[in-house]
């Protein structure tokens, strides 16, 4: 055989029949899925009205999280009416379909991509797909995982199966040496900019080398995620001994004699040494400081001490273009940097970066200090059992005590839909993953960074860095 990608293993391996000659596209086989009660109701009005069943009702999972508050007294149901229908309407598909959904006052109720990883739900060598395009992340575990849109949830649902173009193959190697203050959030961030918001389109980027060996495997939770951010429609890392460790004893991961056998047939998931790749690319981000996004796409980010770009000096018309718009969204300026760039709102949250390695990183910065004055600074773990386990580390006294609210599990101000909402020209710095107008509320601005540089900065009151402190 000839030498095959990962991407390619695993796809070839949930093939059912090649709908084109060349293989170009595929009826294939998915493993599961993760459905929210916001991009899914279509998807099952549509089994109602064809008088289908959910075909495999085990291997689909239901979570609210998108349009539930994250009020420390929120009710079960949200009080906004559709908000309210949308609830109740996955609870009844549920019951009436047979599979599991977690709402608020579950104990396993959380954001959809957390939940699925937290309880073993995503084992490498998966092919899953679900109704986000941060669906992506699951990569990180050795799966392929792709966002979808209603139609085709409603195909999985009734079939298990759906039809799939093949994307190309992209290789990633991150080289270099960082400091102790850059984060998994920072060595993306600049990944997206290298690239650009559009340099994955129609790839599945695979991420290797000595940069993404020396991540935690909640490191490339977060690295994954974003590369949808430079358009990757996939992303996946191989499987390796700390994906092992992390994976084991949770709630559906294999048990006894089979997690043997898992272990056996996910050590072989790995590009062949001599796989083709259609684009490869090397980072190197030796010297690399930490990142904050000055724009309104998270690929006009810079370093807090680098002066922000000058549109004037490009000669793609719509690049400049793009740029001048952001900074007239954003009430910034060319040659300024962000260092010292006052904010009103801190948030730490959203499928990117609310597992418990973040909390802790930003606990040790918050621990002893106060936020600064006229600051608003929250945070929403990502799901209620990482709540839990927060509390049991006394997570969220350090928090409170700095100030910080300490929310309910649940999207929340990762996309300003479900009442945790911001107001024109607030200025927020946020450890999500998307920084587009109006992302956070009508006319708010957003600069993403990690966990710890918006504690820091919550403490500040403005965009600082860890050599100023």
């Amino acid at each position: 055989m000839q030498p095959r990608t990962l991407y390619d293993k695993i796809v070839d391996l949930h093939t059912i029949e090649n709908i084109t000659a060349e293989g170009s596209e595929r009826l294939v086989y998915i493993d599961a899925t993760v459905v929210n009660e916001y991009t899914s109701p279509q998807a099952f009005s549509l089994l109602r009205e064809k008088n289908l069943p959910v075909w495999r009702p085990k291997a689909t999972l239901g979570t609210i999280d998108h349009v539930n508050t994250s009020f420390a007294d929120r009710q079960i149901y949200p009080s906004e009416p559709n908000a309210c229908t949308q609830v109740k309407y996955l609870e009844k598909n549920g019951r009436d379909f047979g599979f599991e959904v977690l709402n608020n006052g579950n104990p396993k109720q959380g954001i959809e991509h957390v939940v699925m990883v937290e309880r073993g739900k995503v084992l490498p060598g998966m092919l899953i797909g679900a109704g986000d395009s941060h669906t992506a992340m699951y990569g990180a575990l050795g799966a392929i995982a792709y966002g979808i849109g209603t139609s085709d949830i409603y195909h999985y649902l009734a079939t298990s199966t759906l039809r799939y173009k093949k994307l190309k193959n992209m290789r990633v190697t991150v080289k270099g040496e960082y400091g102790p203050h850059i984060t998994a959030k920072d060595i993306v961030l600049y990944i997206v900019k290298k690239l650009g918001a559009g340099g994955c389109a129609g790839h599945c980027v695979e991420f290797c080398g000595p940069v993404i060996d020396s991540l935690s495997v909640e490191g490339r939770l977060t690295l994954c995620n974003m590369a949808v951010e430079c358009a990757a429609r996939s992303s996946v890392i191989a499987p390796d001994a700390k994906v092992f460790d992390y994976l084991k004893g949770r709630e559906f991961s294999p048990k006894g004699e089979l997690w043997n056998q898992a272990i056996q047939f996910w050590k072989t998931l790995g590009s062949d040494q001599d796989a083709s790749f259609d684009r490869e690319v090397t980072v190197d981000i030796t010297g690399i400081k930490p990142i904050v996004t000055w724009g309104t796409s998270p690929d006009q980010n810079c370093f807090i001490d680098e002066q922000l770009p000058d549109p004037v000096a490009l000669e793609d018309d719509k690049l400049k273009a793009d740029l001048l718009r952001a900074y007239e969204y954003m009430g910034l300026a060319p040659a300024r940097t962000l260092r010292g760039l006052p904010i009103s709102h801190a948030f730490i949250g959203s499928c990117t970066n609310s597992r418990i390695e973040d909390l802790r990183a930003a606990a040790t910065v918050l621990k002893g200090n106060k936020i600064a004055d006229g600051v608003f600074a929250m945070v929403v773990p990502g799901s209620t059992q990482v709540r839990r386990q927060a509390e049991e580390e006394g997570l969220d006294k350090i928090f409170k005590d700095a100030g910080w609210e300490w929310r309910n599990s649940g999207c929340s101000l990762c996309l300003a839909m479900n009442g945790d909402i911001l107001g024109p020209e607030d200025r927020c710095i946020s450890a999500t993953n998307r920084n587009f107008e109006g992302r956070q509320g009508i006319q708010t601005r957003t600069h993403l960074a990690s966990p710890a540089m918006v504690a820091l900065a919550s403490i500040k009151g403005y965009i600082s860095d860890f050599e100023e402190a």
